[in-house]
């Protein structure tokens, strides 16, 4: 089958197309014939050799965790009827044309979804959902998102707006701000500007308000001049470090604050919160309610390509690879 590996650590130039064997199904497993690879920028991160303390792969290896696409082979113990369905799973190894899944990992993707957009949920429709759970976002919260453009922050903003919140969405130039404005945000925050921290205070209700609930996929500076927007007794989520590292929050002061942080380990859940979340997520797309941006679509042999887009930053949304 056709498959891309990481040869080495570094840059994009590493994934090589290559040729390995099909994967063969054992107990309880099914092959899918993926149609689309989700990827996420830590996938970048971990192909650069970052992060190794949290991401132990030795090259060489295939990347990515998360695909969709139709059953077309099940092992010893599983009902002939998943052969044909299409579903999306999480797999080790995703950027190839078949990969294996327990059939218990299995969720089946609904009518009116279609597997382009399932691939885009597969990561980001699950944590989005468990963010918003986890900080119980509610009516009337008033909720800043930093890195809102993406492929989760878009979701987020999606999702918050639809549970009554205010939404603040955070991105980068006129473009970016003018998708998490259509998407549902009440106001919008360039990060690029100098007063960024200032204009985000004035959006969420000048200097006695704040925000009641941080989300921050970005990291690094920008998350943490975001705690003191947060008001006492808030929450706030530091799940994301595109930036090149989590944000190196001052947790005496949220301690002193009363404010509520949450971290990456915070939304690593178990099989029966993943279900729920992936089946809301999936539900709400083919109800109309929860669009997937897609910034762009790579074929397979190109994830070079797609990774160097990813760390561009220049695209929108998710990026998602079409085998």
């Amino acid at each position: 089958m056709r498959a891309v590996q990481v040869k080495e650590f570094g840059g994009p130039e590493v994934l090589v197309p290559v040729e390995l064997p099909d994967p063969v199904p054992g107990p309880g497993e099914v092959v899918i014939d993926v149609a689309y690879a989700d990827t996420i920028f830590v996938e970048t991160q971990v192909r650069s050799g970052w992060g190794r303390e949290w991401f132990q792969v030795t090259p060489p290896y295939v990347p990515g965790g998360g695909v969709s696409g139709v059953v077309g082979a099940v092992g010893a113990g599983v009902p002939g009827e998943w052969l044909g369905r299409r579903v999306t799973s999480y797999v080790t190894g995703s950027y190839a044309e078949r990969a294996v899944a327990a059939v218990s990992a299995l969720t089946v993707v609904p009518d009116g979804l279609d597997l382009r957009g399932a691939a885009a949920l597969v990561h980001d429709g699950v944590t989005a959902n468990g963010l918003l759970d986890l900080t119980a976002v509610g009516p009337g919260d008033r909720v800043l998102i930093l890195g809102a453009s993406g492929g989760m922050g878009t979701l987020l903003v999606q999702l918050a707006h639809e549970r009554e919140a205010r939404v603040v969405a955070v991105a980068r130039g006129d473009a970016k701000l003018a998708l998490v404005r259509d998407l549902g945000a009440d106001d919008v925050v360039d990060a690029t500007r100098d007063d960024w921290v200032s204009a985000a205070r004035k959006a969420l209700g000048g200097a006695v308000e704040g925000a009641d609930v941080v989300l921050d996929g970005v990291g690094g500076g920008l998350g943490a001049a975001a705690l003191p927007l947060t008001v006492d007794g808030g929450r706030f989520s530091a799940h994301g470090a595109p930036s090149g590292g989590f944000s190196p929050l001052d947790t005496e002061e949220a301690t002193r604050r009363g404010i509520e942080l949450f971290g990456i380990a915070d939304v690593q859940f178990g099989p029966t919160d993943l279900r729920r979340f992936t089946s809301d997520a999936y539900a709400e797309a083919a109800a109309g309610r929860l669009r997937p941006v897609i910034g762009q679509v790579f074929p397979l042999e190109r994830a070079a390509q797609a990774h160097a887009a990813i760390e561009g930053r220049g695209l929108v949304g998710k990026v998602v690879l079409e085998v």
